[in-house]
């Protein structure tokens, strides 16, 4: 399992880098392999990485992609990884790693974020394109790989989860009694897109969602 984080900004302010560095750490048990982070005007990626398929340098995340103009924090395992490879592959795209998440970027650039619809497996990612400055959170149809928001009309903070949340600061922790009544009765579990806390929800499975900055 890995951990993503990230903010983006609504105010035409940079991205705080702190923040999501907080966020990152607070998920080192996630991800014990690798540490990244990623900036650029508006918005900022963090990532902590749990080497499973390729164990290279070269699938370090956040995983950006120069010439496509897409960065991409991702946790997850897609199981058709190597048969939409080849299917790029033969649309002209090429690779310089040999893992799934560089397939789900790709994917993303040809497909748009209705890419989901052909990911077989788990997954939460967040996309970012350089150009429209536009992020796209994403989490996978039974809603395996958890994806926490706290926003604000200022910024949008995301995270793999609530404690690593909380760790960025400026969030309002306060009850919320809608997600502490489902946690009482259905024995702690809290459905989407409620949480125990009023400043954090959850991005619902079988969701994408799209943000400008």
């Amino acid at each position: 399992m890995c951990g993503l984080s990230g903010e983006i900004r609504f105010d035409g302010t940079y991205a705080d880098t702190q923040a999501v560095a907080r966020m990152t750490d607070a998920m080192a048990p996630r991800g014990p392999d690798a540490s990244g982070l990623f900036a650029q005007s508006r918005c900022a990626f963090g990532h902590r990485r749990l080497k499973i398929i390729d164990l290279s340098d070269k699938a370090q995340q956040p995983l950006v992609d120069p010439d496509l103009g897409l960065t991409i924090a991702f946790n997850g395992c897609i199981y058709n990884y190597k048969a939409l490879r080849e299917e790029l592959i033969a649309d002209g795209y090429r690779f310089f790693s040999t893992g799934d998440t560089e397939v789900v970027l790709k994917a993303f650039h040809a497909w748009g974020p209705e890419c989901v619809q052909r990911l077989n497996g788990m997954f939460a990612f967040a996309i970012y394109e350089r150009d429209s400055g536009r992020l796209t959170l994403a989490r996978d149809r039974l809603g395996i790989k958890p994806l926490y928001l706290s926003e604000s009309g200022k910024r949008l903070r995301f995270a793999s989860s609530l404690p690593a949340i909380l760790a960025a600061g400026d969030t309002d922790t306060s009850i919320d009694p809608i997600g502490l009544n489902h946690y009482m009765s259905f024995h702690a579990v809290v459905p989407p897109p409620y949480t125990v806390l009023r400043g954090v929800r959850k991005l619902p499975p079988a969701t994408y969602a799209v943000f400008e900055a």
